[in-house]
């Protein structure tokens, strides 16, 4: 395994209005000692500029996507980008690709068919483009996607998963390539209060059967997925509480196998307000 790295995943670095924000966000994690920062990509057609924005104003953190969907951004450009951020600031980007979800796929009903192998021709027409696997990553969560992630890339970046799942793709992956699953968090130790802070974002990826899919491998039935989650279901999903309750919910992720864990803060769903205190106290804890 690699050296344990304490990430940040925040909507935020793509959601934020104001560039000086972001990248004056960015410039507290690095001074805070976070390894890197990621955030989805979105679902345009390249890589948002904003990527390069936060590596052009920061100096040693990395910055990676999560995700770059593979139906939405042409290989060839994924490539390109890669290489000039890398270019510009050799071992600091790191491009996270997913095959995303039917739901979010534009076009014809029938296009988002057969994922897997999307992939690999995706991952065909990288390699073909001169990329190596080492300056990529999959959002694996099946074994067949998880072996890929293995053989084909530099590791796996999960999201929405348990503390069981990263026990699994530890196991698939082997002891050398990346795990660095996304873990939620709400610092909030009112049980009431903190579950209805999860659900928020509980919700929306319950609809999605990618993920219902692979927590059903895990035990998890239709009951748990109702109305944003089962109590028992999000407690095992968002480490939630006091710091000392939510720093130990992270442990357990890097006790599974990961060596990064990506937090994202939930804060009520506001995708344009950096949570910049509860980041502040998870440094001082992790770090």
């Amino acid at each position: 395994m690699a050296q344990r790295r304490t990430s940040v995943w925040q909507p935020f670095f793509l959601a934020g209005d104001s560039r000086s924000a972001v990248v004056d966000a960015a410039r507290e994690l690095e001074s805070l000692g976070y390894s890197r920062i990621w955030s989805s990509a979105g679902f345009g057609t390249s890589v948002p500029p904003r990527f390069r924005e936060i590596l052009d104003g920061t100096t040693d953190i990395g910055v990676a996507t999560g995700i770059a969907s593979i139906w939405h951004v042409p290989a060839t450009d994924a490539v390109d980008f890669t290489d000039s951020a890398t270019r510009a600031h050799p071992g600091r980007f790191l491009l996270g690709l997913g095959a995303s979800h039917a739901a979010v796929v534009d076009g014809d009903s029938t296009k988002y068919r057969k994922p897997y192998s999307k992939m690999v021709e995706y991952i065909d027409a990288l390699d073909a483009a001169g990329q190596t696997p080492e300056q990529r990553v999959l959002a694996a969560l099946g074994p067949k996607m998880l072996k890929l992630a293995r053989n084909r890339s530099a590791g796996a970046h999960p999201y929405f998963t348990t503390v069981e799942h990263t026990v699994e793709a530890r196991e698939a992956l082997g002891s050398d390539p990346l795990l660095a699953p996304e873990v939620a968090v709400v610092l909030d130790d009112d049980p009431a209060a903190a579950r209805a802070t999860a659900r928020q974002y509980t919700t929306g990826y319950l609809a999605l059967p990618n993920y219902t899919n692979n927590l059903r491998r895990f035990g998890w039935s239709g009951a748990d997925f109702a109305d944003g989650g089962s109590d028992r279901l999000v407690d095992a999903l968002i480490p939630w509480g006091s710091i000392e309750q939510v720093t130990a919910g992270i442990e357990a992720h890097f006790a599974g196998g990961a060596d990064e864990v990506t937090i994202q803060v939930l804060n009520g769903g506001n995708a344009k307000q950096f949570p910049a205190e509860e980041f502040r106290a998870l440094a001082a804890a992790l770090i």
